[in-house]
């Protein structure tokens, strides 16, 4: 270990030309974009339920009746037959996520030296100084509220609030408000969509300490003051809001920015510190600015300031919802892909270290948003299939959980697997936490029940079919995109009812059970390869981003190299022929986390290096979808933690990988407060040597362990350290 240690933040000797670029903060609810523009400030402010109205019809498809022909034609070997299976209607994005509007602040140009733009991820708080003047600004966790301070010497400042955002629609309604008050000024802004009586209006309160404060609309003018303190809220909302009383609720909130940092911090800084990780860098690239760093792809400094990075942005955007593709910021209303939440592999990936990286925020997020659209699933799962229990639409925009966004190349509707997908991490919860939440049983229940009417029809050998099946975003070579027996789809049903069965012991889990028995094995086709389709006939297509055929191997634990070796090695011989077609982001890293599980150290390197190697992070350390920071998505930053933690730790209810995928490039380093599936918490500190792995159990459990040198049995007594010394990795 070097002297010095991992730094927990980032900083620019410039401001943010682009929003992109700009410092992020965040409490998953409220987000706000800092550029750092001394003379110019702009704050973006965005907020989880900021969606537009787009037109479109959020009812599931009604097709239940239609399903036992579609069936029947799929099992009969009619390839297209899933083609027509369809309400008739066109593509219908989800409504689209965008940005509020942006604080901002003007102040007189000026011999601007010692200039820096931090942000500090163990507070949140992005901070700019410059020749004696200050801003700061962070998203207050305990409050709900973006707290915004600028201190220097007779400040003069003009203050508004901006809607004029790349995209902005030409016809949304905008009303300014401002107002003075004792303590400075009362400013608001409410934007109303077009076609629509829903709007969003942000209020913000400015408290002016010394100086004078003269309207100037839309906004205020401030002379000689020694600080400003603004705070800022914003609401989605039918009619109009109460301006007068939002602004007393602000006043409500404490006058003195240290005060309502340090509610916030108690929160935050709890989190974030839970768990960390030192590649023993050298300490002069730790000390680099981002963007420097980010010219040296293969450094240790990189690694270590992405791990800490991705998991600030991860908490950040966690809270009334989980990361959206773009995590909870935008500066553009034309956001790709509608900033939705992607269900069939974005959301899973992004919020894949939850459990391991001791972020319970996170899980609790992904759960508010499974519950709150639990009815919709149920309407999914009547509508479309005829049946009882739930089914998670592939899109969703956080208001609806219907399943509405499908067409012929993308039938989504038809995609049965991710009720399972967005359960898993909370069953992770469970088991890392030694309870079971009801509210966890009670989905899972409705996942099985789903099964239970869903899986009537059986082949030749009387295994069950899933009928019809889609293996997200592929389609067999000699076939339509609806089909048969996906490999995920078996995966996924299997892995739903087991779980159910769990967490309801008695008949209905001998019923699951029994159900979970009857379905077909993987199938591994000519090329020694798992197949994609279990059903025989179906040709596998290798070039493509998504992995969703190994479902089986990440996230789930169904195919292991210690239980199923011929079902892993098949899993291995599929990853290695696998393209990564466009180079998206979350490929590489999916990929990634599968050869983690099946022990390949040498391409968890390469997938890691695709990414790192091609430029996918902005200056904010937030990611992008493509090389070359093409598209603002926060799939990579949000993933690589999870990545980190898989190639040295791993996890089940009764297993503990050490080393399982050791990263040869960073010889020696720490990671410190992971959690595992079997309650214990640990640190792993590895060098050229070997390593040593302290494990403080919650409770007391008897776990195999697996290193490179085999197996051997762990017995953990709650509440006593157990260390364990590897002599090499």
């Amino acid at each position: 270990m070097t002297a010095s240690a991992p730094v927990h933040g980032t900083w620019e000797p410039h401001p943010a030309a682009r929003w992109e670029d700009a410092f992020l903060s965040g409490n998953g609810r409220h987000g706000a974009l800092v550029s750092g523009d001394p003379h110019a400030e702009r704050v973006v402010v965005t907020h989880h339920t900021l969606v537009r109205p787009n037109g479109r019809d959020p009812r599931p498809p009604q097709l239940a009746h239609d399903l036992p022909g579609l069936q029947d034609r799929l099992l009969a070997g009619d390839t297209r037959a899933a083609e027509d299976f369809t309400d008739g209607r066109p593509l219908q994005w989800v409504q689209p996520f965008h940005p509020a509007f942006q604080v901002r602040l003007g102040r007189p140009a000026d011999a601007c030296h010692d200039y820096r733009r931090d942000v500090d991820f163990t507070t949140g708080v992005v901070s700019t100084t410059c020749a004696g003047w200050a801003g700061r600004v962070f998203v207050s966790r305990a409050d709900d509220v973006i707290v915004q301070q600028v201190t220097g010497p007779g400040l003069t400042l003009d203050i508004d609030l901006d809607p004029r955002l790349p995209g902005v629609p030409a016809a949304l309604g905008i009303g300014h408000g401002a107002v003075l008050t004792p303590e400075g000024a009362l400013l608001s802004l409410r934007a109303r969509y077009p076609d629509s009586d829903l709007a969003c209006t942000g209020v913000t309160r400015v408290t002016v300490d010394g100086g004078t404060s003269t309207l100037v609309p839309p906004g205020v003018h401030i002379e000689g003051a020694r600080s400003v303190l603004l705070l800022t809220r914003v609401h989605r909302h039918p009619g109009e809001l109460d301006v007068v009383a939002e602004g007393r609720a602000l006043s409500d909130l404490p006058t003195e920015y240290d005060e309502l940092l340090d509610r916030h911090v108690a929160l935050h800084r709890t989190a974030y510190e839970r768990v960390t990780l030192d590649l023993a860098a050298d300490p002069a690239e730790r000390a680099l600015p981002g963007s420097e760093l980010l010219q040296r792809p293969r450094s240790a400094a990189l690694l270590e300031r992405l791990f800490a990075a991705g998991r600030y942005h991860l908490l950040s955007s966690s809270g009334l919802c989980p990361p959206r593709l773009t995590g909870l910021w935008t500066g553009d209303w034309n956001t790709a892909w509608s900033g939705a939440f992607t269900n069939d592999a974005n959301l899973g990936l992004q919020t894949a270290s939850a459990a391991a990286a001791a972020l319970p925020e996170v899980t609790e997020a992904l759960a508010n948003l499974v519950h709150r659209q639990l009815p919709d699933w149920r309407d999914n799962a009547r509508a479309i299939f005829g049946t009882r229990g739930a089914v998670a639409p592939a899109h969703t925009d956080g208001e609806s959980g219907h399943s509405y966004h499908y067409n012929r190349e993308y039938p989504l509707h038809l995609w049965t697997a991710g009720a399972d997908w967005l359960l898993k991490p909370l069953a992770d919860h469970d088991e890392t936490h030694g309870t079971r939440d009801p509210r966890t049983a009670a989905a899972l229940a409705e996942a099985a029940l789903f099964y239970e009417d869903f899986l009537t029809r059986t082949d030749e050998h009387g295994h069950l079919v899933v009928v019809p099946s889609y293996s997200p975003e592929n389609r067999p070579a000699n076939a339509s995109w609806g089909t048969l027996n996906a490999a995920m789809d078996l995966s996924a049903a299997r892995h739903a009812l087991r779980t159910a069965a769990a967490y309801h012991p008695g008949p209905d889990a001998d019923r699951w059970n029994a159900l979970a028995d009857r379905l077909p094995p993987h199938r591994i086709n000519e090329d020694g390869a798992l197949a994609e389709w279990a059903r025989p006939g179906l040709a596998d297509s290798y070039d493509h981003r998504h992995l969703s055929h190994l479902y089986g191997v990440w996230p789930l634990d169904e195919i292991t190299p210690y239980d199923t070796p011929e079902l892993a090695a098949a899993a291995h011989r599929a990853l290695e022929l696998r393209g990564a077609e466009n180079d998206s982001a979350h490929g590489h890293l999916h990929h990634a986390l599968v050869a983690a599980r099946l022990r390949d150290a040498d391409r968890v390197a390469h997938a890691l290096g695709q990414v790192l190697d091609g430029d996918f992070f902005h200056a904010s350390l937030m990611s992008a979808h493509y090389p070359k920071r093409d598209v603002y998505n926060a799939d990579a930053a949000h993933t690589l933690p999870a990545v980190l933690i898989e190639m040295l730790v791993q996890s089940t209810p009764d297993r503990l990988v050490l080393l399982p995928a050791p990263p040869a490039a960073y010889p020696e380093g720490a990671l410190r407060g992971v959690r595992t599936r079997f309650g214990a918490e640990l640190d792993l500190t590895w060098t050229r040597d070997g390593a040593t792995a302290v494990i403080r159990p919650g409770r007391t459990h008897r776990v195999e362990l697996r290193t490179s040198s085999g197996a051997e049995s762990l017995h953990l007594v709650a509440g006593e350290d157990h260390v364990l010394t590897l002599r090499s990795w």
